[in-house]
């Protein structure tokens, strides 16, 4: 943050909840999204101009992969998408996004009609889509650096948790090429395979499902990869 600050006038901005803003930003999902047709985030996912995306290279128990697009998820408000929605001051988790069994109080702004599934995989992947879409990402960096295999929380088997050192850094323009790419560094063969794939076994794709939305591409054969290859970098996470 010191480094930061050192730039100059440099503006911080906890996006968890309405934050400095007067109001929440509406931003719709092109095509009318998947699961969501728009969605109220903090004002500074509207007034920003370039959207970066940081993350780590890591696999996920209902995402199959967590990358750039699915460190969006993090962008919906606790106060409007968590389990204390209606709160200013909400910090616990967003369950009501991935089972809304229990939590009929609430109703998420931008939903659309008639969505009654309630796994929590066929939910989540079509979140992350349309919010790529609703908030477009300008630069994706995906840090394999040093990185971890799962560990979403306390509820994951230790045994599954496991520190990774990839030594790799994946950057690119888009964010569907840029996780394509991310995840056949990790080992798995087509980013854009379905569900009962791995990693993808037990849930929906949502690299395949932010293709066809037209979010960007996940066919590696139409990807432009610079510097070292695929193969050269590939650290299989099993």
């Amino acid at each position: 943050m010191n480094a930061l600050q050192a730039l100059g006038n440099v503006e911080f901005e906890n996006t968890r909840n309405l934050g400095l803003g007067q109001r929440y930003a509406t931003l719709r999902v092109p095509g009318g999204g998947g699961m969501f047709s728009t969605f109220d985030l903090n004002h500074a996912y509207d007034d920003t101009d370039v959207m970066v995306s940081l993350a780590k290279l890591k696999a996920h128990v209902t995402a199959g992969v967590t990358l750039t697009m699915k460190n969006m998820f993090g962008a919906t408000p606790n106060s409007l998408y968590g389990d204390e929605a209606g709160n200013e001051n909400a910090t616990t988790g967003r369950q009501v996004l991935h089972f809304p069994r229990g939590y009929d109080r609430i109703k998420l702004p931008g939903l659309k009609a008639g969505i009654g599934n309630e796994d929590s995989r066929w939910r989540v992947p079509r979140i992350v889509a349309d919010l790529c879409g609703a908030r477009p990402l300008h630069l994706a960096i995906i840090d394999g650096i040093t990185a971890m295999n799962h560990g979403e929380g306390p509820w994951c088997d230790p045994e599954q948790i496991k520190l990774t050192s990839p030594g790799v850094l994946i950057v690119g323009l888009n964010p569907v090429s840029t996780d394509a790419v991310g995840t056949t560094v990790m080992g798995y063969a087509d980013p854009r395979a379905p569900r009962g794939t791995h990693p993808f076994e037990i849930c929906d794709n949502h690299l395949l499902l932010a293709e066809q939305a037209g979010v960007g591409l996940a066919d590696l054969a139409q990807i432009d990869v610079r510097g070292l290859t695929i193969a050269a970098a590939r650290y299989p996470y099993g």
